[in-house]
Order: structure tokens, then sequence, then C-alpha cells
């Protein structure tokens, strides 16, 4: 029914934020020789220097210009407003938060009451100041998550990160006594994965040494230690092959407090198997196939979605569907499967959470989400009838411990979000608990979806938001924002900061459903993974090609942004069609294709892009890699790179080398890379509103000036 512990491990998909295609030759040449290879040096004296010179020469262009200052005190204000939600997680009547303001940059955690919070009294109670903490122990600490132990939830596994990284130390905290408990659970620095079994014991997926990671430099080991233990008393229940990617665990609990424990190891970053765990520690394969994902245990039931098709005892199972497979919580022995949802060719299940006596599905349905209710009776899972509405996005915000009570977000590009809480059995309306302030007036805007169509035929959606009445005349400065990879769907989100600083002065936004993300499903997804990764970028051209045909915008005012993926994304449109775009915002992106396995994580995604050292492969990253098809003899726009000297999940030389080889042949880039803040941007609120004031003035500069 719940994890005892937070969600399991994440699968380190590299960041996801807020056509003609060039005959480009294919370079096979031995990569070998890098002359910007100095530059994947994180300490060496000649990178840093060099990361210095270029983040002074672009803050003398942008931080100067004198739409900056007020650009950053005003997304600061927003993001420090005290009328923004403070979500939470609700545990044994506490709802908890983390908090940042000015007085507590890096942040607290707190809690009150529902009472109080429904009342908005901000009657918090601080029980962890990580400001405090940090300058009490003289490092650089960011709260990375807080793990409640969910049947005593005032004990907590609190994970830090220094800077921002993704590796982080956890510790045992009493949230009761506000302090680390002496002589608890606590675990050194590293891409660890650490999950409350009970309260005397943890599952420990170990990453601080060497011999414990796999290639792509994630945990390769499952082990159980109980509290009062030392780690040589720990017992080891599997150990994958340094090849494989990585593995983790958890504990699921059943709607009777039935504990289910199971392993999932990953051989790559789709194919998978499961182990269930019994009480003595004896693992059991469960015969599921490789592309799926476990997403609950609920009255006996395994709740899997498949990513691929799957035909079991003479049953046909479409990839895309949620199936209940029965599953014996002490022996791990399956039993019946039946499908609980067939998603259509538009649609696809997005997230699952599994309540006292329901299943709650949310369901992207032409790029909007809708939500299922099914409710076990008698063995069997039925329909159930409940209020939420459709059209814009549903998001959960938290599922409190044994009860059908559900916290959920809604929104959509003009619409703030609204929290709500639902009693799911007890029917009724939602409770309007916070509705985010307006930060612009949304009356005279319109949000639509169109569609492009892709060189092959297909249909791309995509979105378009503009002030109602927008004239067709091609000089609407205009931004076009796209991911497409890992199957994650880009969904409509309020425009809170680009609402008063883009869309008021006349800019465009446009987000597009490009294949390679999830919002049609698996095949959505694999019709552009692998060596088909051009159709993500064909994709991509043919929006902005059609936001041109349809007089938006022109190639003078059309700019493109995407991070990590989305980096990789921009960055090979950037190179394969230059006149298309004025501005490029390439963010913590991957750009060296041929080397991305040996930097960081990159080995972890080989599933998804292909591998240099296969020859088919290879060639097919050789055809598109950015880094390698920069030609001195082509015009460029002015492009900005981003990245964080504390980005350990993409390497921030892939940014480096990119913008030092434009240099070099001649082009003018700009170039920022933060001390701080790691792939996912875990930094202050100051660093947050210096980045987005940066990025916008540079979108001014190249496409309203």
């Amino acid at each position: 029914m719940i994890r005892l512990a937070a969600a399991p491990f994440s699968r380190t998909i590299p960041h996801r934020r807020l056509a003609a295609n060039l005959c480009l030759p294919i370079l096979m040449t031995n990569h070998a020789h890098d002359e910007y290879q100095w530059l994947e040096s994180l300490d060496a004296a000649a990178a840093t220097d060099w990361v210095a010179a270029q983040n002074a020469a672009t803050q003398a262009l942008l931080d100067t210009d004198p739409r900056y200052p007020e650009l950053k005190a005003s997304i600061l204000a927003n993001l420090r407003d005290t009328r923004q939600i403070p979500f939470f997680a609700e545990y044994d009547g506490w709802l908890y938060n983390f908090h940042q303001d000015e007085a507590h940059p890096r942040g607290i955690y707190r809690r009150c009451t529902l009472d109080a919070y429904r009342v908005n009294a901000q009657d918090w109670q601080t029980v962890l100041d990580i400001d405090a903490l940090a300058v009490a122990e003289e490092v650089d600490w960011y709260l990375d998550g807080v793990s409640h132990c969910t049947l005593q939830p005032l004990r907590a596994m609190v994970s830090l990160t220094p800077g921002g990284s993704d590796a982080t130390v956890s510790r045992e905290y009493d949230l009761a006594a506000q302090a680390f408990v002496a002589g608890g659970f606590s675990f050194p620095y590293g891409k660890n994965h650490i999950a409350w079994r009970d309260l005397d014991s943890v599952f420990v997926c170990p990453a601080w040494d060497e011999a414990q990671l796999t290639r792509a430099g994630y945990p390769r080991e499952v082990w159980v230690l109980q509290r009062g233990h030392s780690w040589d008393a720990a017992q080891c229940l599997l150990a994958l092959d340094e090849e494989a990617m990585m593995v983790a665990a958890w504990r699921f609990l059943d709607a009777d407090s039935t504990a289910f424990d199971m392993i999932e190891a990953s051989d790559s970053f789709y194919s998978k198997t499961y182990h269930h765990v019994a009480a003595n520690l004896a693992l059991t394969p469960l015969p599921l196939p490789e592309r799926c994902e476990i997403e609950a245990y609920s009255h006996g039931d395994l709740i899997v979605k498949l990513a691929q098709d799957w035909t079991v005892n003479g049953q046909s199972h479409a990839a895309g569907s949620l199936l209940a497979v029965a599953c014996d919580a002490a022996t791990g022995k399956v039993g019946r499967i039946v499908a609980l949802l067939v998603p259509d060719a538009r649609q696809s299940v997005e997230m699952v959470e599994a309540t006292l006596n329901l299943l709650a599905i949310i369901v992207i349905d032409n790029v909007k989400s809708r939500l299922v209710t099914l409710r076990q009776q008698d063995g069997e899972w039925l329909p159930h009838t409940n209020p939420l509405p459709e059209g814009g996005v549903i998001e959960f915000a938290d599922q409190p411990w044994q009860s059908d009570v559900l916290y959920y977000s809604y929104s959509d590009f003009l619409t703030p979000a609204g929290l709500y809480r639902l009693d799911l059995l007890a029917g009724g309306e939602p409770e309007v608990l916070r509705q985010q302030p307006a930060a612009f007036d949304a009356s005279g805007y319109v949000a639509e979806q169109l569609h492009a169509r892709a060189p092959d035929g297909t249909d791309i959606p995509y979105f378009v938001v503009h002030k109602g009445g927008l004239a067709r005349d091609g000089n609407a400065p205009t931004l076009l924002y796209g991911y497409g990879g890992f199957e994650v769907p880009m969904m409509p989100y309020y425009m809170d900061n680009f609402g008063p600083q883009w869309l008021e002065k006349g800019g465009v936004f446009v987000v597009a459903n490009i294949r390679g993300g999830g919002e049609f499903g698996p095949a959505w997804h694999q019709a552009a993974q692998g060596v088909n990764r051009q159709v993500s970028f064909d994709d991509f051209i043919a929006v902005a090609e059609d936001l041109i045909a349809r007089g938006y915008t022109s190639a003078r005012r059309l700019g493109i942004e995407g991070g990590s993926n989305g980096g990789l994304l921009v960055g090979a449109c950037l190179v394969q069609r230059p006149e298309l775009f004025n501005a490029v915002v390439c963010e913590v992106p991957l750009l060296d294709m041929l080397r991305y396995t040996a930097l960081l994580a990159g080995a972890s995604w080989i599933d998804e892009y292909g591998d240099p050292e296969d020859e088919t492969e290879r060639a097919a990253l050789a055809a598109y890699s950015p880094y390698h098809h920069v030609a001195a003899n082509v015009q460029y726009p002015l492009a900005l790179f981003t990245t964080s000297a504390k980005d350990d999940r993409v390497h921030p030389a892939h940014a480096r080398k990119m913008v030092a080889k434009m240099q070099a042949l001649g082009h003018q880039v700009l170039f920022f890379e933060t001390d701080g803040g790691g792939h996912g941007g875990n930094t202050g609120q100051e660093q947050t509103a210096s980045e987005l004031a940066r990025v916008l003035v540079y979108l001014y500069r190249q496409l309203m000036d």
C-alpha cells in the first residue's frame, strides 16, 4: 500500500526543469584525442581559471544590463512571498514542510497541525535548521531529503548534500528531541540508497567506496543493517556485477500493515529484475517482464505498469497497461493477473498512489491530467467516482498513512496551483487548503494546443501561451521549451515568473510534446530512443517551423531552451539548424555523446542513448553529437550555456568543452557555471533568482531588443 520510507532511489534521469534534417557526416574518428578534455578536471587550476574568466565575461554583459537588478529582485520577492503554497507531508497529525526565506537561505524543516494550516495561522515549529547546522559543522550543507519511518514518524533519515550534489550523507534524526540520534544510523558521503525496513533496521545500498559501485557510479549491493550493529555485522542480500546499472530496496506496507519487502536490480536504465525479500531475508525472483515498474502494493496485489507487451499464462497485456498482480507478502508467490487500466494511443499512466482502500491513478489524456480511482471490494478492483476536474494538471502532494485522504494540486498555464484535501471514500467536494497567489492577470491570455507535422508524418502536439488577439505577423518574441527523453511528459504548468516577466512583455511561451517523452506512453518514448534519437530533434524542429509558418514568430524572434536531456535537444538543434533560432539556452546539458559514458553517471543512460563502444550505436551518436558538429564556417546565434561545478550527474565538462570549441572556431558564445546547486538546482533562493534573471536578460537582448 505505502512504502515505509521515501520513494525508491531515483533512476537518475538527467534532468527535468521547467522538419528538415541536415545530412551530417558520420564521425568515426578515434576519440582518444580531445584537445578540450582538460576541461573535465574539476579542480585543476587551468580549468577553474577558464571557468572564472567565462563567468566574468558573461556577468559583464548580462548582470550589468539595467534590467537585471529589478528582475532579480522581483523573482526573489516572488520566491519569498509567504502566500506561496507550503506543500507538506503528513505524519501522525503533523504537516512537515521545507521552507527557505531571507532569514533561512539554506532552509528549515518545520511542522504545524492541520487545524493551524487550515486557518493559515503560520504556527510553524522548526524541527531542523539547515543554516544553523551548516554553521555549526562548517560544511556547505543543503537538505536533500527527509525520510520518516512511517510506523514511528518522529524518527527520520535526514540526507544532506554539500553544495547541491546528488551524493549525500544520511543520519538518523529525532524530530521530538530535535537532534541527531546518538549512536543511531549514520552513513558516509556517497550516492547511497537508504530505506527504512522498520524502526530498528534499514536497507542500505552503499556507494561510499569504489568497490561498491557499478560502472555508472551507483550502488550495486543491498545490505540489511540492524540498529546498534557496526557495518561489519550487516548482512549482504545481493551484489550485482559492476556492469549493471544500480540496485535499490524498500518496504511496502499494505492496508493491514503487512510488510512486503523487495529489491529492484537494474541491469540497465529500463531492464530490471525484482526480488521478494522474506522475513528470513531469503530472496525470491518475481516473474515479471524486464521492462516494467512496480508502482504500489495494495490488498495483496503488486500494481505494475508495463513498458513492453507481456504474454503470461495465455494472457496478453499491452505496453503501457496497469496490472494488478496477486503476490503473497510472506512467500513472494505470484497468482492471478488482471488489467486495471489499458491506455489508448493518446493516453498514459503517469502516477499511482495507494490509499487505505483505493488506488488513485493519474492518467495523461492528450497531455492533460485526469484522475481514475479504483476501490478494492471482494478481491476485485472496481471503478470509484471522484470529483476531480479535468483539463489541467493534477499532481499528488501527499497521501497520509492509513487513510483515504488525498492531498493534490491542480493548475494549468494560466491558473495558479491550488492545494486540495479530499477524502476519496467519504465523497463530497474537495477542501481548498491553499491557493497560490496569481503572479499576473491572466484574463487577457490564452493557452492553446496545436500540432506540427514531423518529417515522418506524425502529429506532434504543442502548447502556445500568449496574449489574446496576438497579431500573427511573425514579430512575437517566442521561447520554445522541450525535453523529449526518458519517458518524461512535459505538462502544462503555471507561468509563475514567466507570466509577468515574459508574457506581459509581449512574449509567447511554447512547450513541445516531442517523442522521447512520456506523453503517450512507452511507444512515444521508444520512437526516439537509442539509434532513433534524431526523431526527437526532428519533432522539435518541426514545432519551430510550424510556429513560424503560422505567423507566431520568425527565426529572428525565436529562442529555444532545455536542460540536461533538454540541453542535448537544444544543443543538437543549434548545430543542425542554426538559422532557425536567435537564442539558445542550454542548461546542464549532455553534448559530447561519444564520451558521455565515461563522465560521471553517463554509463547509466546507455539504454536511452546507445553505447559509443558499439559500432552501430556509435555511428548514430556521432551523427548528432553536438560537440562534434560545431563548425567554423557556420553562423550560429549567440547561445548561453549554463552548468554547475557541483553537478555530479551530468558532468559540467559537456558545456565547458562545447563553449571552448565554439570560441576557438571564432564563435561568440556565453557560459556561466555556478559553484553550487548541482544538477537539480538544490541551492538558496538568491542563487535561483540570479540564474533566472540572467537567462531572462539574455532572452530580452536576443529576442525583444
